[in-house]
Order: C-alpha cells, then sequence, then structure tokens
C-alpha cells in the first residue's frame, strides 16, 4: 500500500519520539507500565543455527511443519468425527493445533456445524483429542447472551450478556455467572473461551460490538472489575479465557468480517485500560487481536498485522509476554485488503502466536495444508526467522502444558 502524505508525518513523528508512541497513549490515560517482561522480538535477525527445540531420548523434535501446525486455530464442518474427515486428518497428520467450534443456526454459519446436543459434542471433541499427538486446544466463542454458541436450543443452559452484567455491576453474580459457563464448556471438553470482550461500549450502536450487547460498559474501571470476575469464574473450573479485541473495538463504526473499518478518528488510549489493567493482575491468559486499523498506532496495517501495536504496545508496553490470538484471519477487513499469504506474514511477524482459521463465512477445503506451505515457504525464503516461529511454539506447548497438568 502507498502511504498517503499524512501517514509519512505520522511516521517521522514515531521516528522522532524513538518509536514511542505506545508510552505516549499509555501515559494520556494514566496507565502505568507494568514491570516488562522479556520479549523477543518479533523478527529477531536471522542466525545461521534455529533456536534448538527442547527434545527427549524418546521423542524427537517437532519438524517445522509440525511447529506451524501448532500455530493454527481452525474451524471445520461436522457434527461427528466421521463427518470431520478433513480436520480429523490434521489433526492426525499435520499437528493441528486447535479447534474452534460453531453452532450452525445463522446463515452466516452454514459452513460450520458443531454444535447439536451436550451428548453429542462431548463425543465429537474426545474423539478429535485422541487424534492429537499433543494436546488440542478447543476453543468456541461463549461470551454470553447473544454470542452463545452453546444455548437452549441445544439443550445447554442460559447465560447474561456482558451489557447486562455490567449494569447489574455486581461481580460476585458475574464470577458465578462466569464459573457457570466454564462448566458448560468443561463439561464437554472445551478447554479455551475466547471471552469476555474487554472493549469499551463507546459507541452504543456499533454494529459488532455495542449494538450485540458484548460490551460491560463505556467505564474502564466497570470492565476491568467484571472482566476480572468473569476470568476468575472461568479459573475456578480450569478453563482459559481470552481479552478481545487488542487495542479496542467498541469505538468502532464498522463490521471487521466485511471489509477494513477505521478507528483513527473515534479511538481512544483509555480504550487500553481495561487490557492494562488485566494483565497487570495476572488475570490475562490469551489476549486477542482486533483487525481494525488505527492511523495513529500504525500507519499502515490494522492491528492484527501491526509489530508496533502488537509487539510494541501489547507485549513490550504493558508486558504480555503471553499467548496472542489473531481474529479470524479469513475476515474481509484482511483478506480482502491484504491477500492471504502476505496477511500471514505480516501476523506472524507482528508478534501473534495462534492464527485463527474460522470458516466462518465461507469454508475452503484444505485451508490448513495451504497455510503450513505458505508459512513454511515464507521461513524457507527468509521472509520470517525459524526463531520467531519457536517463539511461537513455545508459547503454545507451555500454554497447553498450564491447562492440561
Amino acid at each position: 500500500m502507498t502511504p498517503h502524505p499524512a501517514q509519512i508525518t505520522r511516521r517521522r513523528f514515531l521516528s522522532a519520539v524513538g518509536g514511542g508512541i505506545a508510552g505516549v497513549v499509555l501515559a494520556a490515560c494514566g496507565i502505568s507500565r507494568p514491570p516488562q517482561a522479556t520479549a523477543s522480538p518479533s523478527a529477531p535477525s536471522p542466525s545461521p543455527n534455529p533456536t534448538p527445540m527442547p527434545t527427549s531420548t524418546s521423542t524427537p523434535a517437532p519438524s517445522l511443519r509440525e511447529r506451524i501446525g501448532q500455530m493454527l486455530l481452525v474451524g471445520f464442518r461436522g457434527l461427528t468425527v466421521e463427518e470431520a474427515t478433513e480436520v480429523a486428518g490434521d489433526i492426525r497428520d499435520r499437528n493441528l493445533g486447535g479447534v474452534l467450534l460453531f453452532d450452525a443456526d445463522l446463515p452466516t454459519h452454514s459452513a460450520v456445524r458443531n454444535v447439536a446436543s451436550p451428548a453429542q459434542l462431548t463425543a465429537l471433541i474426545g474423539g478429535l483429542q485422541q487424534l492429537a499427538r499433543t494436546s488440542l486446544l478447543v476453543a468456541i466463542d461463549e461470551e454470553g447472551g447473544l454470542v452463545a454458541r452453546l444455548d437452549q436450543r441445544h439443550g445447554f443452559p442460559a447465560t447474561t450478556s456482558a451489557a447486562t452484567l455490567g449494569a447489574r455491576g455486581d461481580v460476585t453474580f458475574t464470577q458465578a455467572a462466569g464459573r457457570a459457563i466454564a462448566e458448560t464448556l468443561a463439561s464437554v471438553g472445551i478447554n479455551l473461551n475466547l471471552a469476555p470482550v474487554v472493549d469499551l461500549n463507546v459507541n452504543p450502536t456499533n454494529p459488532i460490538i455495542g449494538s450485540l450487547g458484548r460490551s460491560f460498559s463505556a467505564d474502564p474501571a466497570v470492565v476491568t472489575a467484571q472482566a476480572e470476575a468473569f476470568v476468575k469464574g472461568h479459573r475456578a473450573i480450569g478453563v482459559r479465557t481470552t481479552l478481545k479485541h487488542f487495542p479496542g473495538h467498541g469505538s468502532s463504526t464498522g463490521d471487521t468480517h466485511l471489509g477494513v473499518v477505521d478507528v483513527t478518528g473515534t479511538w481512544s488510549a483509555l480504550e487500553l485500560q481495561p487490557f492494562a489493567n488485566l494483565i497487570r493482575d495476572g488475570l490475562a491468559d490469551a489476549v486477542l487481536t482486533a483487525h481494525v486499523f488505527n492511523a495513529n498506532l500504525d500507519p499502515e496495517h490494522p492491528a492484527t498485522l501491526s509489530q508496533p501495536t502488537i509487539t510494541g504496545i501489547l507485549r513490550q508496553q504493558l508486558g504480555w509476554d503471553g499467548l496472542v490470538l489473531s481474529d479470524d484471519m479469513q475476515m474481509g477487513a484482511i483478506r480482502k485488503a491484504y491477500g492471504y499469504r502476505d496477511a500471514l506474514r505480516l501476523a506472524i511477524l507482528a508478534g501473534v502466536d495462534v492464527l485463527t482459521i474460522a470458516q466462518q463465512q465461507v469454508f475452503e477445503a484444505g485451508i490448513v495444508g495451504q497455510t503450513i506451505d505458505i508459512i513454511e515457504g515464507l521461513v524457507r525464503a527468509g521472509s520470517i526467522a525459524e526463531a520467531r516461529i519457536d517463539e511461537s511454539y513455545r508459547r503454545i506447548q507451555a500454554f497447553k502444558t498450564g491447562l492440561f497438568t
């Protein structure tokens, strides 16, 4: 993309302050920096020998393709293992790291049908786990309210939206609600909830956040307290959570599922506050990125593809050295604007560890093998250092160790 003259001006500003825009925005909303985590750069200098992987006398080190396979979280078709032949093969033969579950009741979900009943889902997940060489991440969007893939239509308990919980303002109630959701997830074998949303409800008419009741509040203190209670409820049951959508989607006026969403004129640094608070308080398990574009943070790329945003703000300034997941890499804001190959390259260099391929709006046969081929080719060509793949692989394995031990 050819930068606009205004983007060149912003780039000069970033250079003038030593690339410290993250510090500028944090100071603007009164966020103090937590102790710095030791995080490797997203694009380390190539070295003749990649960092060796842990080995044992009985288990060989995973190949590059196997490590890349662990970086993928993929949606699929099928209510049974027998129906889900493609993803079953990806788990068995390509070391796929995780799967993402959807119901099929909305038109846009017609390509990903996984949920019919508690017994059916338990059998599906158990069968997929048996195929995995290393434990499988099994993720779902179970925020509560309108965004609940496991709902009463399929025999699961009712849930409460974030907006309702925030308006009630009772953290004890919210923790119990979070625990109840986690109990439902754990009962069928789901170990990762892509929730809570910690976006501020800056724009109540936001088509993808505010209008769906997905935000706790416009007040960062309320969002922090509610999200912390929600996370604690999940941790009591052993289900991990995901803070989303970094660095804030609540002020947007568009939907990143459909195309590029520019929040340059609506976003404020206050939207970082809940992320910073939960990281500071040790209540972040994973962070999921937004596809929003903000020229004040990165004049060229949306957050998911932005090294200044993911490595600069999230990792270096907020001190987060844990798992970072992308939002769906098939969304219009990414795929249409950048193309798949370049989007994968940019996301990995930005600092993303797990690439989400939801298969939600369109199903692409062979997407796991295709994605592994692309990333392996980028590594072999020197566009991505192998050490960068190792960095994400270690985070993923550490995350899984915490889940399954």
